[in-house]
């Protein structure tokens, strides 16, 4: 597989694998506006969920914390996996644990749990981040211009 010279700003060289080849993008998962939303997700559902009752610490508490870090995780390991085909499928699995969790939400919130505003911010983080996979998933899925 062949690689692509990057030089950052401070003067280092990177390398892209060439099999992604992302117009303006940067060589790390870390630069994804996605990946970056979905550590905000993770962090806010953490906050969210610190105040659940306790008999819910192995149930709701912990699918939605496993949930919402399984999103971010998944973006990052695709993005390690150097190739178009293996990091789309990669964001699907976020995808899937991204309605996962947008399913507990719904839940959490029928049940009285937690406080409203964070469980209101949670969901209207986790729609953004469904649309924004979508679309990185559909860009993929475009053939690259030779």
């Amino acid at each position: 597989m062949g690689k692509l010279e990057f030089r950052c700003g401070s003067g280092h060289i990177r390398f892209l694998p060439e099999s992604l080849d992302f117009p303006n993008m940067s060589s790390t998962y870390r630069d994804l506006k996605v990946w970056q939303r979905s550590i905000d997700l993770a962090e806010n559902i953490y906050c969210l969920t610190a105040v659940f009752p306790d008999a819910e610490l192995y149930g709701l508490t912990s699918q939605m914390r496993r949930a919402a870090v399984s999103i971010a995780s998944n973006i990052a390991e695709g993005w390690g996996r150097h190739s178009r085909k293996d990091y789309s499928r990669y964001l699907e699995i976020a995808g899937g644990s991204n309605d996962e969790l947008r399913t507990q939400l719904v839940i959490a919130e029928r049940l009285g749990f937690g406080n409203a505003k964070l469980l209101a911010e949670a969901t209207t983080l986790a729609d953004e981040i469904g649309r924004m996979l979508g679309g990185l998933h559909k860009f993929l899925q475009t053939p690259r211009k030779k």
